[in-house]
């Protein structure tokens, strides 16, 4: 049984979803209208072939609709999420579900008192670069990390229509931000403690345009985010340290290298004076490479649309619950909020999520 959505914003991230879900080679689902106040949007939709809403009331009077996507500016995923869920729909935001905790918190009560799921589009879970991190350190390709260092850089310095601006929730922290955190969350199961983060707008008046955060988590790990729309030489993607090796991937295709311990290495006490481009050294003296190994990681395959949309039918028809739960959501929301309230205090903040 294939569910039928409505999608309220046809603009970048509406129009690509409508593309998959109104696909008919997977049979999931299908389009059954969108409502959207931009003209140019509702022409681009019509063009589509899609039924276009006279107005958001038309849409919610719909009995035929199983799921609501929104995929509008930032501030406007509450409202429009409640009046849905009231209507007896599911609904499914596009990230950052909400503006912070305490808004969410109140489309998850609505979410309750109709009996209606509420998630988000958390699609980079299933990022390839992402995976193929985290099966190396759940397989024991390399140790259990105490530092991850994400990274999203770009030196196009171009923010996008509304999210230039602040009351629409505009900014990295929400747009990539949203995204890295919930990877790190889904990534470490041990409660974060303490957040410290750094804004800065370097080209946007109004909204930042680059972040770094530094998040500590109870078991000791420390994972770095760094956003930056106006870095003209790129880090890499990933940066892992562990007790063991470090792993390394730089870009998006998950292709990657290990370096680690090829057996037991003892270093020992000599009078002897490295040379080296830093000058003389001794704790800085290059590793025997007799004492290392290097592997590349296997390559994890990226399945975010249909392992994310499979799990929203089986919601429609009650077998599962959405894979981004209320927790999930509230937890990342919360952080989020963590990092905005670290940046006003400039100084870390403590915290148990």
């Amino acid at each position: 049984m294939s569910f039928n959505v409505a999608i309220i914003g046809y603009g970048g991230m509406g129009s690509y979803h409508a593309k998959f879900l109104n696909d008919e080679s997977h049979g999931l689902s299908r389009v059954a209208g969108v409502f959207d106040v931009r003209d140019e949007a509702r022409s681009g939709a019509a063009e589509a072939g899609f039924h276009l809403y006279a107005s958001p009331e038309e849409l919610y009077a719909d009995g035929g609709i199983d799921v609501v996507l929104i995929a509008t500016p930032n501030n406007f995923h509450a409202p429009y999420a409640k009046a849905c869920l009231r209507s007896g729909k599911n609904v499914v935001s596009e990230k950052p579900v909400c503006m912070d905790a305490a808004e969410l918190e109140g489309v998850l009560a609505v979410a309750r008192e109709s009996g209606k799921f509420f998630t988000t589009h958390q699609n980079r879970r299933w990022d390839t670069d992402y995976l193929t991190m985290r099966s190396a350190v759940e397989t024991g390709l390399i140790a259990r990390p105490y530092v991850v260092e994400s990274r999203v850089q770009s030196a196009n310095g171009m923010i996008h229509g509304w999210r230039c601006f602040k009351e629409h929730g505009g900014g990295m922290v929400y747009d990539w931000g949203a995204h890295l955190i919930d990877q790190m969350l889904q990534f470490e199961p041990s409660a974060l403690v303490e957040v410290g983060a750094v804004l800065h707008m370097v080209i946007a008046d109004e909204v930042d345009d680059a972040f770094t955060a530094t998040f500590r988590f109870e078991s000791g790990l420390e994972y770095r985010v760094n956003i930056s729309m106006n870095c003209f030489i790129s880090q890499p993607r990933w940066h892992v340290c562990s007790v063991d090796g470090s792993l390394i991937i730089p870009e998006w295709d998950g292709k990657g290298r290990i370096v680690k311990n090829a057996g037991e290495h003892v270093s020992e006490w000599t009078e002897t004076i490295t040379y080296t481009a830093a000058g003389p050294t001794r704790s800085m003296a290059p590793r025997p490479t007799n004492t290392l190994k290097e592997l590349a990681p296997p390559i994890v395959a990226r399945n975010c649309f249909e392992t994310f949309y499979s799990n929203i039918a089986q919601a429609v028809r009650g077998e599962a619950e959405p894979l981004v739960a209320p927790a999930h959501m509230l937890r990342a929301m919360r952080a989020i909020d963590m990092v905005f309230e670290a940046d006003r205090q400039k100084q870390s903040v403590k915290c148990r999520l």
